[in-house]
């Protein structure tokens, strides 16, 4: 018994000492690219929104979904982009995060000729390269609340990129802890799979340039 105790208390460590790193990492590498005012951030051609279902599984409102709208719709609306990249999960019938997105932007008075989807975001990483690989931009505003656009822009620098990050209004509650809660895995995740595993997109496919004017 006291073997497994052991055992346990050592992994546990390793697990918290894993975590520590990992956000270190991400902070560091985002800290300085993080805006939560419209007047500081620079004008990009192109905001990605991230994507997350619309409602809970309990029927309600996501309020992580509804916050993600409107700083991309204030981005917009105070000329910060030019474009609206919605990037989210379309991989089963009856569940579509960029549709959603879309049609919540058109309800918040963005033109449709100025909101792009990407049906195949299917994680931060993919929506990051895909956006860089398949849409053809380098420079852009990732939009999403703070925790998760460290790691959008910790991705995008080990890929290249200049990104920039609105944070859009957080979320309190019990559902914010258990996302947080998340967020801690997903941080270890993030740094594994560009540093050890090197991840690449389910999907790429032909490039779809986001043209000016078009």
């Amino acid at each position: 018994m006291k073997r497994i105790a052991l055992l346990f208390l050592i992994g546990t460590l390793l697990a918290i000492g894993g975590i520590i790193l990992a956000k270190h990492q991400i902070n560091q590498a985002s800290d300085k690219n993080v805006f939560t005012s419209l007047d500081d951030i620079p004008a990009q051609k192109v905001a990605l929104v991230l994507g997350c279902s619309r409602t809970l599984p309990n029927g309600l409102n996501n309020l992580y979904f509804q916050y993600r709208i409107q700083a991309a719709a204030d981005l917009f609306s105070a000329g910060k982009a030019e474009y609206i990249l919605v990037s989210g999960d379309n991989s089963r019938v009856g569940y579509d995060e960029p549709t959603d997105m879309f049609n919540a932007l058109i309800n918040a008075g963005i033109p449709a000729d100025r909101i792009v989807k990407d049906y195949a975001g299917f994680s931060t990483l993919d929506s990051i390269v895909r956006t860089q690989k398949v849409f053809l931009e380098n420079r852009f505003i990732v939009v999403s609340q703070e925790f998760h656009i460290r790691r959008a822009i910790y991705i995008g620098k080990t890929k290249g990129l200049d990104i920039t990050g609105f944070a859009a209004r957080d979320v309190s509650g019990v559902h914010s802890v258990r996302t947080l809660l998340r967020e801690q895995l997903a941080c270890v995740k993030t740094v594994l799979d560009v540093v050890l595993l090197r991840r690449k997109p389910h999907f790429l496919g032909e490039p779809i340039p986001i043209q000016t004017g078009a």
